[in-house]
C-alpha cells in the first residue's frame, strides 16, 4: 500500500485498471510501454509488494498475480497563489491512496487438490475443521 501520493485517482486508475488481474510479469510488460506519468509511483510500489512477498513468504516472483488493485480518494493539498491586485487563486493538489495485493497462482490449486481429499471433505462437512 502506497500512501499520500501526489496524483489525481483519476490518472492512477487508469494505469491500475490494465494491471489488475495480471500476473507479476505481464504487469511490468505493461507498465514499462505505457507513456502515462503515473506508471513510475506503481511500478515502484509493484516492485515493493514483489519483495516483501519474497521477503516475507518465500513466493516466487513469476507466480504471483496482482488479485486486488485500487486507488482510493485521499486529502486534497489546498494553497494559495497570490495575484495581481491582492487577489489569490486556489490551488488544489489532489493525493491519493494505492492498493495492490498479490497472490501465489498456486495457493488456490493445493487448497482444492486438499480440500477434494475423501478424509478432508469428510471433516469439512462436519466441520471439525
Amino acid at each position: 500500500m502506497s500512501s499520500y501520493m501526489r496524483i489525481s485517482v483519476q490518472k492512477a486508475r487508469r494505469v491500475v485498471d490494465q494491471i489488475r488481474g495480471r500476473s507479476y510479469e505481464e504487469a511490468l510488460m505493461i507498465l514499462d510501454l505505457m507513456p502515462y506519468r503515473a506508471r513510475f509511483p506503481i511500478l515502484k510500489l509493484l516492485y515493493s509488494a514483489v519483495a516483501n512477498a519474497r521477503h516475507n513468504m518465500g513466493f516466487h516472483p513469476l507466480d504471483l498475480v496482482i488479485c486486488k488493485a485500487e486507488v482510493n480518494k485521499g486529502n486534497t493539498k489546498k494553497k494559495l497563489k497570490p495575484r495581481a491586485r491582492g487577489c489569490s487563486y486556489p490551488i488544489k493538489r489532489p493525493i491519493c491512496h494505492i492498493t495492490i495485493v498479490l497472490k501465489n497462482r498456486f495457493l488456490n490449486e493445493e487448497y482444492e487438490i486438499w480440500r477434494r481429499a475423501p478424509q478432508n471433505a469428510i471433516l469439512l462437512e462436519k466441520g471439525l475443521i
